[in-house]
């Protein structure tokens, strides 16, 4: 196995490092204490193609695979989780829900948009009551001659406020039933449709997060995605997808911590000499490595199997669940190497941290990946 970049890999990274230290490293500290999510920043990087990674060509995208986007995720996650985190939903929900879920008509009227960053997009599962409890949801959506209207409300959605077209699943059918659950494409504007944001979030405070509302909001038949009842199954493989992209997201906030860590514990100085060559310091910096570079070796597995259409739903969980946690202890290391430094905003280790800690909640909670694992290494 080739464990080096490829030259594709290698440009993106280049291209995204450029990319973030001169459009988000210097305003990273504002947007997280204002809560601002860049949309220009966003259309920038559709410009950059990031937006549309792995779509083709033929709609408008990069035509890449998991292998670059997992690349540019990492880049990201380095420099600001918050933007990272859009840039992840964008691409592996509502634009991924599209492209391996809708029609061809579908395809050519959504995909070019998302891809290019015209458009920004949401994806709704979760509500206020309903979480990993999926199937309890309680928006549905009541067929009127050749419409659905809809009505309930999802939460936790990120670009709920800004995005320009959302895909939404919702109950069809019985409650408990997977085969009652459609997923609907919704567009801003739509009369009855509205968002509410979510403020005072911990982390990731540059991504925007808010709560769907839907008051009768009347939906064209040619809006659902599939046929009616398979909107569940199609978010369970959308999720799959998404999971390599927050392990990866992970694998970047727990690396930027970990460099961070290893310029502050080479340039301070106790007791005469650089903390760096006292072992307590030196040994939290040697787990620090460890455990990124086995994260990134379970995240590019999990790419692979996807690049190969593979099963990827226990090594997307494998890679998910430990990148995520290990983002955390990155984080907490780092705030601990820094001391009181690290404790400030000044330093860049208590926004790791804070944005690292929603890695392990997003797209299926540790405890959620646990149990995905081990249904799947007990079949």
């Amino acid at each position: 196995m080739n464990f080096e970049l490829n030259e594709s890999q290698e440009m993106i990274a280049q291209m995204v490092r450029d990319f973030a230290e001169k459009e988000i490293k210097p305003n990273r500290n504002t947007w997280d204490e204002t809560e601002h999510f860049p949309l220009d920043v966003m259309k920038k990087m559709g410009d950059l193609g990031l937006l549309g990674i792995y779509i083709p060509e033929e709609y408008g995208g990069s035509g890449f695979g998991y292998f670059e986007y997992v690349t540019a995720l990492i880049e990201l996650g380095k420099v600001c989780g918050g933007v990272g985190l859009s840039v992840a939903a964008h691409n592996s929900l509502c634009t991924g829900h599209i492209f391996y879920h809708g029609s061809e008509e579908q395809k050519q009227k959504y995909l070019p948009k998302l891809a290019s960053g015209e458009w920004i997009g949401a994806w709704g599962l979760t509500e206020p009551n309903t979480g990993s409890d999926a199937m309890r949801m309680k928006t549905t959506a009541v067929k009127d001659g050749d419409d659905w209207i809809i009505n309930g409300a999802k939460n936790w959605i990120t670009h709920g406020l800004s995005g320009d077209v959302a895909v939404v699943l919702v109950r069809t059918g019985e409650l408990l039933d997977s085969n009652g659950i459609t997923a609907f494409i919704i567009e801003k504007g739509m009369p009855g449709f509205s968002a509410v944001k979510i403020k005072d979030k911990l982390g990731v405070r540059a991504s925007e997060t808010a709560e769907l509302i839907f008051d009768n909001v009347r939906v064209p038949a040619e809006n659902a995605i599939g046929e009616a009842g398979q909107g569940f199954r199609q978010a369970m493989k959308v999720l799959d997808g998404g999971r390599i992209s927050i392990a990866a997201l992970s694998c970047g906030i727990a690396r930027g911590a970990y460099e961070a860590s290893v310029q502050y514990a080479k340039e301070r100085e106790q007791f005469g000499k650089p903390i760096s060559q006292f072992q307590a310091i030196s040994f939290k910096l040697a787990d620090m490595a460890t455990q990124v570079e086995a994260a990134e070796l379970l995240t590019y597995q999990a790419a692979y199997a996807k690049n190969n259409h593979l099963p990827v739903t226990k090594l997307g969980a494998f890679a998910k669940y430990y990148a995520s946690e290990i983002s955390v202890t990155c984080g907490n290391e780092a705030v601990q190497i820094m001391g009181g430094y690290g404790y400030t905003k000044e330093y860049p280790a208590e926004k790791y941290l804070r944005d690292a800690k929603l890695m392990t909640i997003g797209e299926g909670t540790s405890e959620i990946q646990k149990l995905v694992i081990s249904r799947e290494i007990l079949k």
